[in-house]
Formats: C-alpha cells, structure tokens, sequence
C-alpha cells in the first residue's frame, strides 16, 4: 500500500482545513517545497497535492507550486483541485503533475471528465469521489449531488477509471479514524478498483488494517502535520513492506 502524504496551498502556503471548510484553514509551512523535500528524505515517493485556491476559483490557480515541487524533487504527484478545463489539464500534466484527480468535473460536467479518461488512460487521471453519507459531494464540498458513492464508481470504472481516492467528508481533517467499514463495502462491490483511502487517519495502526481490506494507497495530512504520525515511523513502515 502506498503513503501519500497530502500538502494543500491556499496563497502558496501548506495549510490544512477540517471538512474542507476554508473558514478552519491553519497554516502549517509557508513554503510547500520545505514539506515535500522533508517526505521524499523519509523515503516517500508519491504526494497528493490540492489546489484549494484553484478548487474555490474553479481553474487552476497554484501550478506553479507544483511545477516548483516536481522539478525540485522526485516525488511522483497526484494533482487536483479546480481542474474544470483541456487547458488546465494541459497546464497540470506541463507542470510536472504525474496524475490529476478530478471530482466536482466527473459529476457536473461527465463528458469533459470521459474525455480526459479516454486521451489520457485510466494510469493519469483519478477520480475523486468525495463522500457524504453514500451520495458524491461536489464543489468543495459545499453541495451533495444525487449521485450514490457505488453506482457512480462502477458507471466510472466502465469508462476506464482505475484509480479512486474516496474520502468520507466526516472523518476528514478530524483524526479519528479512516472509514474502514466503507472502504470494505467499496471493495467488496468493486474487487478491482485501485483504491486510495483519504481522511480520518490518525495514527500508525490504522494503515495495516487499511492495507489488510485492500486499498492501494493511503493519503495522510493532518495526522503527519500534528505530530500524531512521525515522517520516521513512515519510513520504517514504508522499508519494512
């Protein structure tokens, strides 16, 4: 299973919200390239980085944050937040972005979302499907659409989508455990979806359990940020499977 730590920018800065409500946001590291140099020295090789400006603005807006990250390090990035366009894709993937994820898009707008999947293989772009109760949230999480988490992940899946990073919406930010019985369920109905849990973790324990259901990765932020999992505990998990 893989860790993927998680840095989100607002203004160029490594912050992080609580059930991404920007009126929570706590500024951790002014500069972002500080934190994904500090993973990669623990033997961390991918990062999961959100652009909550671009997600609010609805376009990329922090591209150059991550063209700064991904020609200063090796990390392998997932990119997303507020990718509505071709040309903010185009703009991602030139910036140095290995992935992008796409969540709001594959609700409001299934047609550019399929096309991205269809020029660009299930490998780059990610569906984000963020979670409340068991209906898609959309817009920041400012709005639940009529989409059911399952339906709409087999809908996906069917148009070539590989990789998933759900996040339940309750658990995100609040340290208290990912949604483990959810995850089950997802992967009971889609044995072979690339799963990405996101939200909740808090401590160390929980990612055997994670791994042992069957997720292929897992992304962390607040636990890392709050001391609660140590870069070195990471590294010592990442060396010893």
């Amino acid at each position: 299973m893989r860790i993927i730590p998680a840095i989100d920018i607002i203004e160029g800065k490594c912050v992080r919200l609580t059930k991404g409500d920007y009126s929570t946001k706590k500024i951790y590291n002014e500069d972002p390239l500080e934190v994904a140099k500090s993973f990669e020295d623990s033997g961390i090789t991918h990062l999961h980085l959100v652009d909550l400006d671009g997600a609010k603005a609805q376009n990329i807006v922090n591209h150059k944050v991550l063209e700064k990250l991904a020609s200063k390090t090796q990390l392998k990035i997932d990119f997303g937040g507020g990718l509505k366009s071709d040309d903010d894709l185009r703009i991602a993937f030139e910036s140095g972005a290995n992935q992008i994820t796409g969540g709001s898009i594959a609700v409001k707008n299934a047609e550019v979302f399929k096309k991205w999947l269809s020029q660009y293989g299930g490998e780059k772009i990610i569906l984000g499907a963020d979670v409340k109760g068991m209906h898609i949230a959309v817009n920041g999480w400012t709005e639940t659409s009529d989409d059911e988490l399952i339906p709409f992940i087999k809908d996906y899946m069917q148009e070539g989508v590989q990789y998933v990073i759900c996040t339940d919406i309750q658990k995100d930010g609040m340290l208290a455990g990912p949604a483990i019985a959810l995850y089950q369920q997802l992967l009971a109905d889609c044995p072979q979806l690339k799963l990405i849990a996101s939200g909740g973790v808090s401590e160390e324990a929980e990612l055997p359990k994670l791994a042992a259901i069957g997720c292929e990765g897992v992304i962390i932020g607040k636990a890392i940020y709050e001391n609660k999992i140590s870069l070195k505990s990471l590294e010592k998990y990442i060396l010893n499977n």
